[in-house]
């Protein structure tokens, strides 16, 4: 059935029968970076190679349930065209005759949403829009997985987007999360550049969560001090002097800890 609520469209089935394969996921975009994002996790093998999809002044998508992998490119292509989502969300699934066993969400450069939940999606299943951000899950311990994530997002929006997306999903987790258990999680965001802020992956581990949690603390304090030096759309060549490379590294070390990773 479908209910409205103050925070945009939610839809919430019992759910049908058959072999499905994705839990939840957030997309969104940040509106003070411009930043465009999916964060997923679920019971099932290498969530982020197939299900989450983003460019930089473009959008972002997720495709789950059973995944249709051809909804990311062709999604994209469209929202980069200036589709508004609605739009991109109806004209992917009406060419799909299995649209019923689908699910997707996607968030335009301006920030609208929209979901579409299949009639076949296995329960609980649905999706609540809110502004500028998405949630949708299947094969879910109940409405309350989608609605803590939700609130989480919302109520954290003054942090970063990486963070807001940890937050979220580990408040949907301890709502009881996907009701088969766990396995995989991705976090993908790009801002301004042709390549990703954050493409980090846990394909398959005991705790996805924790694990995706303890990859991105590592990308804090390390890996993210090489995007200052990496080739950009302003700074093709980026920096490749070693002494300022050396400055960079330095000066994002901190005084007193030694600078030993190399990029």
């Amino acid at each position: 059935m479908l209910r409205r609520n103050g925070a945009g469209l939610s839809q919430r089935r019992p759910g049908g029968n058959g072999v499905r394969r994705l839990t939840w996921s957030i997309v969104a975009r940040d509106a003070p970076s411009g930043a465009f994002g999916v964060a997923v996790s679920t019971k099932f093998f290498a969530v982020g190679a197939l299900s989450p999809h983003a460019l930089s002044g473009v959008g972002a998508l997720s495709t789950q349930a059973l995944i249709n992998p051809m909804y990311g490119p062709r999604g994209l292509r469209l929202l980069a065209e200036g589709v508004p989502a609605a739009d991109v969300v109806r004209i992917l699934t009406e060419a799909d005759p299995g649209s019923p066993i689908r699910q997707v969400h996607a968030v335009d450069r301006t920030g609208r949403v929209a979901a579409h939940t299949g009639t076949g999606c296995i329960g609980w299943c649905g999706h609540r829009l809110g502004d500028g951000f998405s949630v949708a899950g299947n094969m879910l311990a109940g409405p309350q997985v989608v609605d803590r994530t939700f609130v989480t997002f919302a109520a954290n929006a003054g942090k970063p987007l990486a963070e807001r997306f940890m937050l979220a999903l580990e408040a949907g987790e301890a709502a009881g999360g996907d009701k088969r258990g766990k396995q995989s999680a991705a976090m993908l965001i790009h801002s301004t550049e042709d390549y990703p802020d954050y493409d980090l992956r846990v394909d398959d581990h005991p705790e996805p969560l924790k694990e995706l949690r303890r990859l991105l603390e590592m990308y804090e304090a390390d890996f993210k001090m090489f995007r200052e030096v990496l080739p950009t759309r302003a700074r093709p060549a980026g920096i490749y002097d070693q002494a300022k490379i050396e400055e960079v590294r330095a000066r994002r070390l901190g005084a007193g800890r030694p600078a030993t990773t190399k990029p």
